[in-house]
C-alpha cells in the first residue's frame, strides 16, 4: 500500500515561518538542509549497489539514461549533463529524458509531468533496453511521466533505479534498485525545489560520481578524463599532469599536443610511449589510466635498461 506523500505535508516545526525573523528562516532552511544530505548517508547502502549495477551495464557499452519531470527532471539533467565535461562521458552514451523536453529546463510546461504516453514513447524512441541503465527521480515517487519511463525501460529489459523522497511509491517499489531519500515535510509544504530537492542533487552526485571512478575516470582522485574545451580547462589539464609528474609546463604542453589533448594518453606519453602506443595502451585498458600505466611498466624497463 502506498504510504502518505510526507513531502506534502504540513511541517509543525515550520507552521509560523512567515513570522520568523529572516535570520531564523534562513536557521530553518538550512536546518533542513542538513538533514536532506542526513537521508542521502542514510540511503549508503542501496546507492552503493545501484552504482555497481549501472558501473556493470555501462562496462558492457549500455548508455547512463536520466529520466524525470519538473525539479526532479531538471536535477537529473544537470547531473547527466555534468558527466561529458567532467569525465568525457560519450554523448552518445548519455540519454536525459526531461518532461517537455528542452522548454522544460527554464519553465513549466503545462501537462508534461502527467503524459505518459509521451515517456513510454521516448523509451521506445531510443530504443533503451537491456544494455542500459536507466535512473528516475520524482520526489512523489508517483509522477506519471517518470513512473511510466521507468516501467518501459524496465519491460525492455533495462536496469532501472528510482529515487524518491516518500516511501513505498510505485517508483520505489517497481524499481531494480529504490533509493529512499527520507527528507520528510518541508519548510514550506510541498516545495520539493527545498530539502527533497538537496538530497536528489547529492544523491545523484554522489551516484554518477562512484560509477565515473569505478569506470577508471578518475586517477589519484584528479579529473584525467575532463574535456578541454576552453582555456580554464585547458589549464587545469596542465596543471593535473604537472601534479602527478612533476614535468616542466612545456614538456606537458608538448604531450598534450600529441596526444591530442587527451590528458591520459598525455601521462603515457611523458612515461615514455609514443602517442600512438599511448592509445592503444588506453584502449586495451578499457580507458582506465592505472591499468593502462602497469601495462606500459615492462616496455618502459625494457626501454630503460642499460645497452
Amino acid at each position: 500500500m502506498t504510504s502518505s506523500k510526507t513531502t506534502e505535508t504540513p511541517s509543525p516545526r515550520y507552521s509560523g515561518i512567515d513570522l520568523w525573523g529572516p535570520a531564523e528562516i534562513l536557521d530553518g532552511m538550512i536546518e533542513g538542509q542538513f538533514a536532506a544530505v542526513g537521508a542521502v548517508h542514510a540511503a549508503r547502502d542501496v546507492l552503493e549497489s545501484a552504482a555497481l549495477a549501472i558501473e556493470a551495464r555501462l562496462r558492457d557499452g549500455g548508455r547512463l539514461v536520466y529520466a524525470g519531470a519538473g525539479t526532479s527532471g531538471r536535477l537529473a539533467v544537470q547531473d547527466g549533463a555534468e558527466l561529458m565535461p567532467t569525465f568525457s562521458w560519450p554523448a552518445d552514451r548519455l540519454l536525459l529524458l526531461l518532461a517537455g523536453g528542452d522548454e522544460a529546463l527554464i519553465r513549466a510546461v503545462e501537462g508534461a509531468e502527467d503524459d505518459a504516453d509521451a515517456a513510454t514513447a521516448l523509451v521506445r524512441q531510443h530504443k533503451v533496453g537491456e544494455p542500459d541503465a536507466l535512473v528516475a527521480v520524482a520526489a512523489s515517487g508517483t509522477t506519471p511521466f517518470t513512473l511510466c519511463a521507468l516501467r518501459e525501460a524496465k519491460r525492455a529489459g533495462a536496469l532501472t533505479v528510482g529515487i524518491a523522497n516518500n516511501r513505498e511509491t510505485p517508483l520505489l517499489t517497481e524499481a531494480d534498485h529504490a533509493v529512499w531519500l527520507d527528507t520528510g515535510a518541508e519548510p514550506i509544504a510541498g516545495s520539493t525545489r527545498m530539502k527533497a530537492g538537496t538530497a536528489q542533487r547529492v544523491a545523484l552526485t554522489v551516484l554518477s560520481t562512484l560509477v565515473m571512478i569505478r569506470l577508471g575516470r578518475v586517477y589519484r582522485g584528479l579529473m584525467v578524463d575532463l574535456q578541454a574545451v576552453n582555456t580554464k580547462l585547458v589549464r587545469r589539464s596542465e596543471s593535473i599532469l604537472m601534479q602527478l609528474t612533476e614535468r616542466p609546463r612545456e614538456e606537458i604542453r608538448t604531450a598534450l599536443r600529441q596526444a591530442r589533448g587527451n590528458v591520459k594518453a598525455a601521462f603515457l606519453v611523458l612515461e615514455g610511449c609514443d602517442p600512438d602506443e599511448a592509445r592503444r595502451l588506453l584502449l586495451h585498458a578499457g580507458g582506465n589510466l592505472r591499468t593502462a600505466k602497469e601495462m606500459a611498466a615492462p616496455r618502459s624497463r625494457r626501454t630503460k635498461a642499460p645497452a
